[in-house]
């Protein structure tokens, strides 16, 4: 019976850490990408002058790089992981329908797998939080012994 329960402990363990590097890995690639759009605005610029939606909403292409610098750095240290995601998650989802899906699955450059790969990950996260291994349970771990301490 101890067996069982500390290959399962040791199973758990093993799937929060896997977690931890999905989440490390998913904030690390959004905050490369901002730093792209920041050293490339002529890129983001184009797909807001190609599309007549977007257009009215040129300013959106100064606050997409800092969101994703910004949102990135929150889901790698696990600080307000939700929140990070859910800002990111219309973002990736305009970046797919105004961007990847004009180019295709299998065109040369595309990005529509990688972004549909980054958006799953981004709902998963939604769902999941920051983990075990994250600021935000640290943060409120600390709240729960500061509210009641061991007597």
């Amino acid at each position: 019976m101890k067996t069982t329960a500390l290959t399962h402990q040791q199973n758990r363990t093993i799937s929060l850490k896997w977690l931890a590097i999905l989440r490390v890995l998913l904030g690390m690639s959004l905050f490369i990408k901002g730093i792209h759009f920041i050293q490339n605005k002529s890129d983001i610029a184009q797909v807001f002058h190609e599309s007549l939606i977007l257009q009215k909403y040129f300013w959106l292409q100064t606050i997409i790089p800092w969101m994703n610098l910004l949102c990135g750095v929150f889901i790698i240290i696990g600080l307000y992981t939700r929140l990070a995601v859910v800002v990111q998650i219309p973002i990736l989802i305009g970046a797919i329908v105004f961007v990847n899906a004009k180019k295709g699955l299998f065109a040369g450059e595309s990005e529509l797998a990688f972004s549909i790969v980054i958006l799953v990950l981004l709902i998963v996260f939604l769902f999941m939080g920051g983990g075990h291994l994250s600021y935000d349970k640290y943060i409120h771990n600390d709240k729960k012994v500061k509210n009641y301490p061991e007597q």
